[in-house]
């Protein structure tokens, strides 16, 4: 079936709009919009019907032809000006009210790049979809594809910004079906290391056990089972520069609330979510949040990063230094510590899930490795061991051996049950 075989069908289905025309054939030439692609066919069309008209002197010809010249629209009533397509429903006449409520909807957000998508309705869906069945097309651009493309043209010379197709700033979404604008704001990430320098605060929020984040007597209404995290001293201050709904936090593993994070400091990245304001002054937040802190936390290294940085924190093995004060439920000698503490380095540790953290990990059996492990300090009280090991590794049941469930273990060497009363993470080593 040619073309104009094809266009013949189309218009024989009703009014419709040079876009919706053109759109039917977008695949089938390039260097040309759907508006004039839509017009050239119907002028094509006009052209025919005149040429046969003239020809055979017969007015019935136009009827099969339906051509969309002045004359035909007024022979047989085809696409009057004040007629609505039937494929859009007249929503191409409206394509500035689209752009000029996207502009408004992002009111005084920061962003740079923009992409347009559309919902649509129902019914526009169903309209393509009998055109398609009807009229056998097969060169076809979607409906949704065009008004993203053309919308978007318009967004851009409005405000200047440029389209991006894979990482953009706002994604403008066109509901047809409930008339608005739905934005969707990229979210800014912002990587760093952290050392946390007291005990008793967790990296991370935690809920109420008690009423799972509702608030109840028990967490003073707050809904927090500690009143403050790692994660919430930073988020402070990136809200308030960013101008954030909220942030998300992502760490390269996490030091238990009783431990130290020391040295280097341990890396994150911490996501503001939906951020008003995304060119920020990274040395400046650094300063508000180590202030902001008061000596509970330090941040430094701040950059912007992309998403695809926190796979790679999520997923990497980092090898991991610590440093355990351990007691004893009964007095051992130097010599039989240091040699104990020898045949752990460098063995295989088969390291059952711990006990304390059963709830929240299956429970497996873990291969790790103790790379080095020395004798800092010991007195008749307690010892100061560091330990250079995997990352994944519990060191805490490498001390205790978790009643067998860490094999081998100091305890295990030993023959005396060893406890770690303070630990600390010297260094993480990403």
């Amino acid at each position: 079936m040619t073309i104009l075989e094809t266009a013949k069908k189309i218009i024989n289905e009703g009014p419709i709009c040079d876009n919706c025309m053109g759109r039917q054939f977008a695949k089938l030439s390039t260097g040309l919009t759907n508006v004039e692609r839509g017009q050239a066919v119907k002028l094509s069309l006009a052209m025919e019907g005149d040429f046969l008209l003239k020809e055979s002197g017969d007015d019935s010809i136009l009827k099969e032809l339906a051509p969309s010249s002045a004359f035909a629209r007024k022979s047989l009533g085809i696409k009057k000006d004040d007629e609505k397509c039937w494929v859009c429903l007249g929503l191409y006449d409206n394509l500035d009210t689209w752009a000029d409520r996207a502009v408004e909807a992002i009111g005084d957000i920061e962003y740079s790049t923009f992409l347009v998508g559309t919902k649509i309705s129902g019914l526009l869906a169903e309209n393509e979809e009998i055109l398609w069945s009807e009229c056998g097309i097969t060169h076809a651009e979607q409906f949704k594809t065009e008004l993203n493309r053309e919308v978007g043209k318009l967004i851009a010379a409005r405000t200047g910004k440029e389209v991006e197709f894979e990482r953009p700033d706002v994604l403008f979404t066109l509901d047809i079906a409930n008339d608005k604008v739905d934005l969707q704001i990229r979210s800014l990430y912002i990587q760093g290391r952290y050392r946390k320098l007291i005990r008793g605060i967790p990296q991370t929020r935690w809920p109420c056990r008690g009423c799972g984040g509702r608030g109840c007597e028990g967490c003073d209404f707050t809904g927090k089972q500690y009143p403050e995290s790692v994660d919430e001293i930073i988020r402070e201050e990136v809200v308030k520069m960013c101008r954030s709904w909220d942030t998300t936090f992502h760490g390269a593993g996490r030091e238990d609330i009783d431990a130290l994070m020391l040295g280097s400091g341990r890396p994150f990245v911490v996501e503001a979510v939906e951020p008003a304001v995304r060119s920020i002054d990274v040395a400046e937040l650094e300063k508000k949040i180590n202030a902001f802190a008061g000596g509970k936390v330090e941040v430094e290294g701040l950059k912007i990063v992309e998403k695809d940085v926190i796979e790679t924190l999520k997923s990497s093995q980092a090898d991991k230094v610590y440093k355990l004060k351990v007691t004893f439920n009964e007095p051992v000698s130097r010599e039989k510590l240091i040699s104990s503490i020898n045949n752990l380095v460098g063995a295989e540790i088969s390291q059952r899930t711990p006990q304390r953290v059963s709830h929240r990990r299956a429970d497996l059996v873990r291969k790790r490795h103790v790379h080095d492990m020395q004798l800092l300090e010991f007195t008749d009280e307690y010892a100061i061991i560091q330990v250079h090991c995997d990352g994944g590794l519990y060191v805490k049941e490498l001390t205790s051996s978790d009643e067998g469930r860490t094999q081998p273990s100091l305890t295990g060497e030993l023959g005396v049950q060893a406890k770690v009363t303070e630990l600390d993470v010297i260094n993480v080593d990403i």
